[in-house]
């Protein structure tokens, strides 16, 4: 019998971990080559991890919540064909690495021995996520639940890094440490208070359900993404700037041409890649609109990546991205749009799909709206909001005069980080998108 290692599987060039969600076999368990072992996420992405032989499952080397680095074996199975793996390694490496790294922090610092018994373990809550490591640093250094839930995090979505912890426990034998009370809690809203830019946020309202109300619990997509928009209001001073750009040309070249187009390419040609198109030509025109801000410096993006808004079946949004945008003819804008957004409905998206946007474009017309003001997709500084194009009078300049004629017109309403774009650049980039879906050539061939 031989013995096969299960490794967390390479999911895209920038992600490099990802916490199990739930396991799907259990030991003793038998498993089919290609079927699912557990099930994964990275950010907003779900994922199933497969075996890639047939044997029984004897051993899982990490739980529920626990976050695996690319590469780390999670899981062993026995198998009866000839596979050759590497288990000399110790199979619970994560758990002696933790405790070796946890070692090292013993020496950082100094704190009361009666502290370190004495206080309750830290957990993760519904807003905040503690690594395994972390949890076990504050386990060893008495750093309680209240501490560590006032932490600034540096890491993905906020979290708390080892080096954030290390960097609290060097800082805090000057300060006094808060003590847990075990005196019974009345009123205890979930959400401490949490640090952004410096400035402590004050606690959320409790709030009182009644018993006609319904309590529903928010999804893990739920809450991070809840998570993920409050994040963005206090980390960017958000200004809008809206304009109404005439697409009527668009429309009558779109009905004109996509029974052919859906023939020769076998694609449904939408509005969005055309607007998509539009957008990449802007910020070609509008490079400063292609950022990012790290603390005091601002990170100038090279390539194009266009986030695209999606609505899952479930009410949630997830944002895939288009890569190199400003590399893609129509047909290709096409191809990349339709093919992500079918695979966001069916649930289908890589973790690598939704990594790396450098601007994103979300359509509110959808539903009907006909502006919208929406929050910044951090750590962009720009997200544009397309309305609903409406059938309406509207004046129309001619060299023979003025006339009043039925357009199709739409609000393009775009918002900024005002802390490094200016009302000028924000004004200006709409206006060139603007600009470019108003002069669109109605012969255009595709």
């Amino acid at each position: 019998m031989a013995k096969f290692e299960l490794k967390l599987p390479k999911m895209g060039e920038s992600v490099a971990e990802a916490t199990i969600t739930s396991w799907l076999k259990n030991i003793g368990d038998t498993i089919e080559a290609d079927e699912a072992v557990l099930e994964i996420a990275t950010d907003k992405v779900d994922s199933e991890v497969p075996s890639e032989v047939e044997g029984v499952l004897i051993e899982k080397l990490f739980n529920v919540d626990d976050v695996v680095q690319v590469g780390q074996t999670i899981a062993i199975i026995e198998t009866d064909a000839n596979v050759s793996v590497d288990t000399s390694a110790p199979k619970a490496e994560p758990v002696k690495q933790a405790a070796v790294e946890i070692a090292s922090v013993a020496q950082v610092a100094q704190t009361v021995e009666a502290a370190k018994t004495s206080v309750a373990p830290v957990v993760s809550s519904e807003d905040r996520f503690y690594s395994p490591l972390v949890r076990n640093i504050a386990k060893q250094e008495g750093v309680t639940q209240a501490e560590l839930d006032t932490l600034s995090g540096t890491g993905k979505e906020g979290r708390v890094t080892k080096n954030d912890i290390l960097a609290y426990i060097e800082n805090r034998s000057s300060k006094p440490v808060p003590q847990e009370t075990t005196t019974p809690k009345t009123e205890a809203p979930k959400t401490a208070p949490v640090q952004s830019n410096g400035v402590e946020q004050p606690k959320a309202a409790p709030v009182v359900a009644s018993g006609d109300d319904e309590i529903i619990e928010m999804s893990r997509m739920g809450k991070l993404i809840a998570h993920h928009m409050v994040e963005s209001v206090q980390t960017s001073a958000h200004v809008q700037s809206f304009i109404e750009a005439d697409v009527t040309k668009i429309w009558n070249w779109r009905n004109k041409v996509k029974d052919e187009f859906q023939k020769r390419e076998g694609e449904n040609l939408t509005f969005t890649p055309i607007f998509m198109e539009a957008v990449a030509k802007a910020i070609k025109q509008f490079p400063m609109m292609n950022i990012s801000v790290q603390g005091d410096s601002i990170i100038k993006k090279k390539h194009i990546n266009l986030g695209m808004a999606a609505a899952l079946a479930d009410g949630n949004l997830i944002v895939p991205v288009i890569k190199d945008a400003d590399q893609l003819n129509l047909v290709g804008m096409t191809k990349k749009v339709n093919d992500l957004a079918n695979r966001a409905r069916l649930n289908q998206l890589k973790p690598d799909d939704i990594q790396g946007g450098t601007y994103t474009v979300t359509n509110v017309g959808t539903f009907g709206s006909i502006m919208g003001t929406p929050i910044i997709n951090q750590p962009q500084v720009g997200i544009l909001a397309l309305g609903a194009i409406r059938k309406v009078p509207a004046v129309v300049e001619t060299p023979e005069g003025d006339f009043i004629g039925i357009r199709y017109r739409m609000f393009l309403s775009h918002s900024y980080d005002h802390r490094v774009v200016n009302g000028a650049l924000g004004g200006q980039f709409v206006k060139a998108v603007k600009d470019y879906l108003e002069a669109w050539d109605s012969n255009r061939e595709f």
